[in-house]
């Protein structure tokens, strides 16, 4: 099945229904579906063809969900794009796709302005917002209001690439993840009961639609026929204030986000009775987290959802039943171990096995690399042989890049990742691209970027500092030369000084040893 069959199910069964609910504007599945053509037809207008990059650079709105489907009814690919992102890293995603028209809020217009010229492949930016006029620049209501709403017709296949997602890897650059309709329809339609009139659901989203997470919840609201409620950004006060008003029945939050929300001194005053599931995942939930969370929202149904941007999201889930701590004593203790530090089990349409260092299948309770195989894998990071070769095994297994162990009853549990990659608040960050910003401090002689536990954010950004003979720069200096260098979540937030760095034989720095030095426990 491809995804535009997602909307047109929908839209079939509850075309008067709201499936986007943003900033006081109400978009019924109909609407979506003729705003969708209306975009798809102007887009073929100017030259998109099926296989051509579609990019999307805002943050959430319902523009943004028009484009995916209007891209997708040509066969096109959607290419969303981290509104956080720096110049250096918006540029090398548009010049690595090959972005053909890019749709981007007017607040990016100056930062683009001086992208553009670079970039021969980009025909046409459509401003989303209107925001003023822009010089050679495209208004979207314009093509939207003067474009015909006839269906637009395609000869798409299932295994067809409908977005490529960009995520950070311990390389450096962001490495391309090319995911087919198939990917998300194996997903979908296996986890979620298609739209029924009779049954009506309120689904909050406030994780950006950059982030698998965020696609993976629009995409099954659709088909679910959701009401969509949008949040440009999560922020606390505001979420509370959405879920009481508008009367929330479901949303996804990733662990930061989560203690935020119990930790506002608006919470206990707060009527969040509406809620019914918050899924969570994107980063390790502290125990302390979700334990008050089960206490303080006793009637709330929690998932822990764990998958990767390869996976399509979500291959494991901890389901509301294990969130449940009751039964005997022996049964309260497991569920409690696997509330603790279980990813839980894979989803029926995932295979998952641990693998040894030799490469064979490990028994139960034995730590090895995380393996996973479904219809849902990618088949490879976009048009990079060797990336590929690093993660992808024989027989369509994917190594996940984490370690861990299954228990005798098929849970999944985490024992550290199998790269460096440090992941704040949900979001990827390559040490070796925050290295080398340091490395281009004249002060530093090396260095080495750790992750940290954090209670809030899960992991933060640390930088171990080996400086040049006779200088003296401070922590604080050398943070601040960070600024305008990386995006604000990206930047050390402590700075250790030592006089060497832990090596190898092979001359390989030790990070193992360096988080076992300075890791503070989780609180």
């Amino acid at each position: 099945m491809i995804t535009t069959v997602f909307l047109n199910i929908a839209n079939a069964i509850c075309p008067d229904r709201d499936i986007i609910s943003f900033e006081g504007k109400h978009y019924s599945f109909a609407l979506l579906n003729e705003r969708s053509n209306r975009l798809a037809n102007a887009l073929a207008g100017l030259g998109v063809k099926q296989g051509d990059c579609i990019g999307m650079l805002d943050v959430n709105c319902n523009q943004h969900i028009e484009a995916y489907f209007a891209t997708a009814k040509l066969g096109a690919i959607f290419v969303p794009i981290n509104f956080r992102a720096k110049v250096d890293e918006v540029s090398y995603m548009l010049d690595n796709a090959e972005v053909k028209v890019l749709f981007a809020g007017s607040r990016y217009i100056k930062m683009l302005d001086t992208i553009l010229p670079k970039l021969s492949f980009i025909e046409n930016c459509v401003v989303t917002d209107g925001g003023g006029k822009h010089d050679k620049k495209l208004d979207y209501e314009t093509l939207v209001g003067s474009s015909s709403p006839d269906e637009v017709i395609s000869d798409i296949g299932d295994d067809d690439v409908t977005i490529l997602m960009y995520t950070a890897g311990t390389t450096g650059r962001p490495k391309g993840v090319p995911l087919r309709h198939s990917a998300f329809a194996s997903y979908v339609t296996g986890n979620v009961e298609p739209a029924n009139p009779a049954v009506e659901e309120r689904n909050l989203l406030s994780v950006p639609l950059y982030h698998i997470a965020g696609i993976q919840a629009m995409l099954a609201a659709v088909y679910g026929g959701r009401t969509l409620v949008l949040m440009r950004q999560f922020e606390v006060r505001e979420w509370i204030r959405i879920v009481q008003e508008e009367r929330v029945s479901r949303t996804m939050l990733v662990p930061t986000m989560l203690k935020w929300v119990l930790d506002d001194p608006d919470f206990d005053h707060s009527d969040l009775s509406s809620l019914k599931v918050i899924t969570y995942g994107a980063a390790s939930m502290p125990f302390s987290v979700i334990k008050t969370a089960i206490e303080k929202m006793p009637w709330v149904r929690f998932i822990n959802a764990f998958g990767q941007t390869e996976t399509a999201s979500t291959i494991t889930v901890l389901g509301p039943d294990d969130h449940v701590i009751e039964g005997t004593k022996e049964e309260k203790e497991k569920k409690l171990k696997r509330l603790a530090a279980s990813i839980g089990k894979p989803l029926p349409d995932v295979e998952l096995k641990i693998v040894g260092e030799n490469g064979q299948s490990l028994p139960s309770n034995e730590v090895g690399e995380i393996f996973a195989k479904g219809a849902r894998i990618m088949s490879g990071y976009w048009r990079d042989d060797k990336k590929t070769a690093l993660v992808k095994a024989k027989d369509g297994w994917l190594c996940t890049g984490d370690k861990g162990w299954m228990d005798e009853d098929g849970y999944v549990f985490l024992a550290g990742r199998g790269d460096d990659m440090i992941i704040r608040g949900g979001e990827n960050i390559s040490p070796e691209e925050v290295e080398d910003v340091l490395h281009s401090n004249p002060d530093i002689e090396e260095t080495a970027v750790i992750g940290i536990s954090d209670p809030e954010w899960g992991q933060e950004p640390c930088a171990v500092v080996v400086l040049k003979k006779g200088k003296t720069t401070g922590a604080e200096e050398i943070i601040e030369y960070c600024r305008s260098r990386l995006t604000g979540f990206k930047r050390p937030r402590q700075v250790f000084f030592v006089e060497s760095l832990p090596r190898n034989t092979m001359g390989k720095v030790l990070k193992k040893e360096l988080r076992n030095k300075y890791e503070q426990p989780t609180k």
